[in-house]
């Protein structure tokens, strides 16, 4: 008889648990799965792409985002928009659950010549920890969407953490309607599976983030082949900012949660 539940980290772990082991995709289990993923470089997967996302160079042009500062981007995969920031004068810290997405990321900045501090782990864990804030900045290009929906707990306790006081929150994630399932929150947990990641509409984002400001909330757009950004159009674009005073823990608990 199993009575071990006492606070929201174990909750949270009895839900990781109710996903089968091939939907794993946001702890340090998952990394051999991703591993296999990086494994073939020449696949034409989308983001393995040597260029930073259009969005986060057109932010940076228009001085929404100031340069310099510190950065955390998370779930860098093979590091193309850490370099990008590194070599806009920001201090990187960025990290991935697979080793292989973490070696070539270094493989890549050191025949850039950029400086970023490339871990590898779980966000969550590590936050507070080798990931210390305050950032200024913290970029997520497609590792939101992959997070089961107990995990927006953690996510949200992550970001108060460590974002700073007016930091920005850069996030890229699935449109529904365009890319990723689009089934309700508990059917995920009925199937047992993520359907390779959640889609999002404006107003789930607008509510999810609802502590943060919005800035802009837009499609990506779409780059062609020889374009030095990377852009799909099947991609939110999403800019927020946190209050500039202390802010509250994102829900009950939540700035326990890892």
């Amino acid at each position: 008889m199993d009575r071990g539940i006492r606070d929201v980290d174990d909750v949270l772990r009895l839900l990781d648990d109710l996903f089968a082991a091939g939907a794993d995709r946001w702890t340090d289990g998952a990394a051999d799965w991703w591993d296999a993923f990086y494994a073939d470089r020449a696949r034409p997967v989308p983001f393995f792409v040597d260029k930073p996302d259009e969005n986060l160079v057109e932010w940076l042009d228009r001085g929404v985002i100031a340069p310099g500062g510190r950065v955390l981007d998370l779930g860098c995969g093979p590091g193309r928009n850490a370099r990008y920031l590194a070599a806009r004068g920001f201090t990187v810290d960025a990290v991935d659950l697979s080793p292989a997405a973490i070696a070539w990321a270094e493989e890549r900045a050191r025949e850039a010549g950029a400086a970023v501090r490339f871990h590898r782990g779980d966000a969550f864990t590590l936050a507070g920890t080798v990931l210390r804030g305050p950032y200024d900045l913290v970029h997520d290009s497609g590792c939101f969407h992959h997070l089961p929906p107990h995990r927006r707990i953690s996510y949200l306790s992550l970001l108060d953490r460590v974002l700073a006081p007016g930091g920005h929150l850069a996030l890229t994630c699935f449109a529904a309607g365009a890319m990723g399932s689009e089934l309700d929150d508990a059917d995920f947990y009925r199937e047992s599976r993520l359907h390779g990641g959640l889609a999002y509409t404006p107003e789930s984002l607008r509510r999810i983030f609802s502590g943060l400001t919005e800035v802009e909330l837009r499609r990506m757009r779409d780059e062609p082949a020889d374009s030095a950004r990377f852009g799909e159009d099947f991609l939110w674009a999403a800019l927020f900012r946190a209050p500039r005073g202390a802010r509250p823990p994102a829900g009950p608990g939540a700035a326990a949660v890892r």
